[in-house]
């Protein structure tokens, strides 16, 4: 079993070492099912492992997450996620290559996973600058958001991985979404292991 920060231990309790060998497992194989199934269609752009990716890195975390104690899927926007000791842990590819997670930025500061981090995130540490744009905020709140308790809480996983070099770098923690520039806004985040190599907290 994998060694928990302090940090995992305090959001997962007893199951967080688990969690730390579970989630790199599962998105090794869900890059490894996309990668074979853009080798069977042998297109020539991405599109088969970067879809595929998408899909199967949500399967692969709900296969794998549903064997720890106390686990409860949910299916959000069509796809099943898990909550685990009201953490809800949910995958973001955010990068090609190899940069520090501190570069993740989502392509929209709108929509369905802008509002679940706006929503079950941490509490922002500074307060949105009031420039009269109202428009800026959402109309309509995305209707499964409406399953989740208040008191669920979002724990990031966010991934660098390509078709070439395979995961590269996974960190997890809790992050705002700064809407101005759709960079996420880490409050705390550290790496998972990769072959072996222990966690480190930042």
């Amino acid at each position: 079993m994998g060694s928990a920060t302090p940090w995992a231990q305090a959001t997962f309790g007893a199951v967080a070492g688990q969690l730390v060998d579970i989630v790199p497992a599962c998105l090794l194989r869900a890059h490894e099912r996309a990668r074979n199934g853009h080798e069977g269609v042998q297109t020539q752009t991405l599109e088969a492992y970067g879809h595929g990716l998408h899909a199967v890195q949500y399967e692969e975390l709900a296969a794998g997450l549903g064997a720890v104690r106390g686990a409860r899927p949910v299916r959000l926007h069509g796809r099943t996620v898990t909550i685990v000791a009201d953490q809800m842990i949910y995958p973001i590819r955010y990068a090609k290559k190899d940069v520090p997670v501190t570069a993740a930025r989502l392509r929209r500061a709108t929509g369905f996973r802008a509002e679940l981090i706006r929503r079950h995130g941490p509490e922002p540490m500074q307060q949105a600058l009031d420039l009269g744009l109202e428009e800026l905020d959402e109309t309509e709140v995305h209707p499964d958001l409406g399953l989740l308790a208040e008191d669920v809480r979002l724990v990031l996983v966010a991934y660098a991985c390509s078709m070439d070099r395979g995961v590269m770098r996974i960190e997890w923690g809790s992050a705002e979404l700064r809407r101005e520039d759709r960079y996420l806004l880490w409050h705390h985040h550290e790496s998972l292991p990769l072959d072996g190599r222990p966690a480190v907290s930042s």
